[in-house]
Formats: structure tokens, sequence, C-alpha cells
């Protein structure tokens, strides 16, 4: 894999709107996104052409929101590029994407949810690219940024050390929705629910892999393209999987889940990571989900040792870390610790 180069303060970023044009329809709060970014981290956001489009001209016009990405590599002006908002039809920009342009520019990429399939064309090119917040959700946080998203971020994009220890974050934890189309809100903290940390769900000693996965809805739209990894991707891989703001079941888990089984993916596998919950889902169900997950690996699938660790602080839930594809990390049931065993740039 190829790591791209740390930012720094001072550093242009592109911003583009590979799905859903969130900045067009909400534009307040793509700007305090953007102030928020440049405040704690010297970054100047520069949109890319279409990226601020209204959502319905984006909606019509996938080529042009992946000429924005393709672009955005290409500029050598512009160190890094970040996701305004994920959304539900990237799937519509791959066909257009050129990996030899990915591969020939290596820069910081960062989003999550639907950018899931634009992390999977990074890797397809050999990139490493982040797992993490985007301009809107994450960098717009009301209020002011998360201390843990800020760390998260710094540890992985702007220093070349190992990214190492990875905490679980004991600050509390938030999926509060604040309506976007009231300015007045911007300032309001959201209520925070009380962290009490991951649940180590079964597994035993410490074990590598690879970093691979994304927000399991829609990576089960990828099944099929020339975007899926290949199969020797998943040799010894620790699965991340988080579910989205739509909160889909806990059936819904095991039948795609099942999927992995199917195509001998699991069997693969040296961990599965497990983000919290999305869409407001309640405390008081989460362990539903974490039976759900243990249908499938252990009792269908017979995987009993296999390390799954779930409530982890990525996804659809605030503040989040950042997960880089394609890196090594470690997962240490005896300690209960996760490590990330590289830096994530040079």
């Amino acid at each position: 894999m190829i790591k791209p180069e740390r930012l720094r303060a001072g550093d242009r970023v592109a911003v583009v709107s590979p799905s859903w044009g969130g900045p067009g329809t909400f534009p307040q709060r793509y700007a305090a996104g953007v102030a928020q970014l440049r405040a704690e981290f010297g970054l100047e956001a520069v949109a890319m052409p279409h990226a601020l489009r209204d959502a319905d001209w984006l909606a019509r016009n996938p080529q042009a929101r992946a000429e924005d990405l393709m672009a955005a590599f290409a500029d050598p002006s512009l160190k890094g590029i970040i996701a305004s908002i994920g959304g539900d039809d990237s799937l519509r920009i791959l066909r257009h994407l050129d990996l030899g342009v990915i591969r020939a520019n290596p820069k910081v990429f960062l989003g999550f949810s639907d950018t899931t399939l634009s992390h999977l064309a990074c890797f397809r090119a050999g990139l490493v690219s982040f797992y993490g917040p985007s301009i809107m959700a994450g960098f717009a946080e009301n209020g002011g940024s998360f201390p843990y998203m800020i760390d998260a971020v710094r540890r992985a994009l702007f220093q070349a050390e190992p990214i190492g220890l990875v905490p679980p974050n004991l600050d509390g934890w938030t999926v509060e929705h604040l309506d976007w189309g009231d300015p007045s809100l911007q300032s309001r903290r959201r209520a925070l629910e009380p962290s009490t940390g991951w649940r180590w769900l079964q597994g035993s000693g410490a074990h590598t892999g690879r970093l691979l996965g994304g927000c399991l809805e829609v990576l089960d739209w990828a099944r099929g393209t020339p975007f899926w990894p290949e199969p020797a991707a998943w040799d010894g891989a620790i699965l991340f999987i988080e579910t989205s703001e739509e909160a889909p079941p806990p059936q819904a888990v095991v039948r795609s889940l099942r999927s992995y089984a199917a195509q001998g993916i699991l069997g693969r596998l040296a961990a599965v990571l497990v983000g919290r919950p999305g869409g407001g889902v309640p405390a008081s169900e989460f362990p539903a989900y974490d039976a759900a997950v243990l249908q499938v690996v252990a009792e269908e699938e017979g995987l009993a040792d296999l390390p799954v660790v779930a409530g982890m602080d990525f996804g659809h839930t605030d503040p989040m870390m950042v997960l880089p594809y394609g890196l090594l990390a470690r997962v240490d049931c005896d300690r209960q610790e996760f490590a990330i065993l590289e830096s994530g740039v040079i």
C-alpha cells in the first residue's frame, strides 16, 4: 500500500461531494465544518467545481462528481481530499474513476458512510485512505469538534509516527439529531450518552491483520463490482463494519454477514471490529446487535475463536476514530487493546 504525505497546517485540501449534495442543501452547516477545520488544524478547504451544487443537480450528474474527485487527486496544489458528507449513490461514480490517477497522485483521502465506495477504489489503486469524519458530519460538530476526534485525526493524518494504541472514548457519545437547517442550533452541544468502553465479545490472545471494511450496507452494494476486494485481500484481514443512520435491524446484520461467510471471507479473517450502531439505536438494543454478529460468526460458522469487538468508536455516532485502509493493526483480546501498528502517512 502507498502511504500519502502527511498533512501540515496551511495545506490546501479539496472538498468533494461524491454522493449527496449536502453543502448545497445546508450551506451554513458546510461553512461551520470548513471554519472548524481551519481553526483546529489550520487547513484551507477548497471546494471542487461541483461540490457545492444543489443536491438534485448532483444526483443527475454522477460523472461530474467523479470528475471532481479525479481533479482533486491530479492537482498537486491540493494535499488532501475530504468528503463533504455521505449519501447513498456514490456507486454511480465508480465507472468514471481512473485508478491510475489515484495511484500516481497519492494524497490523504478522508470520509465515511457512503464514501466507503471511494475508499474501495483507493484500496484497489493501492493507496492508503482513511475512514473517518467528513466536513459536515464530524468537523462541523455542534459547538466545536470533539477532542477524541481531533486527536484521532492528528495522529492518523498529521504525524508520520505509528498511530499506536487507540483508546476507547470514555467521555460520552451521541447521535442526537439537531436540525442542520436551524443556524441557531450550531453552537448548541449535543447531549451525550455515557461511554462504557468497547465490548470484547469473544477471542483470546493477540491477533494482527490489515484493516479493511466500512459501512455494512454500502459494502453490500459493492459486491460483484470490479471494486470489491480480491479474495486474497481478506486473508488475515481485520474487518471493520458499522451500520448507518438508517438503523438497519439486527437481522440485516445477520444477512450481510452470511454473505461474507458464503464468500469464504469470515474464515479468512484475523478479527472483526464492529462500530456502535447508528441511527439512534438505544443502548438497550446493543446486545441484540452483538448477538446477531455472534450468531453468524460463532454459531453458524463455528468461528468461536475469531476475535470480535463491538461498540467501537467509528461510523455513525460521534466522536469517531480514524481507521486507515490496508495498514497493519493488532487486536489484543487478553489486554483488551486495539493498536494501529504503522503510520498512516509519510
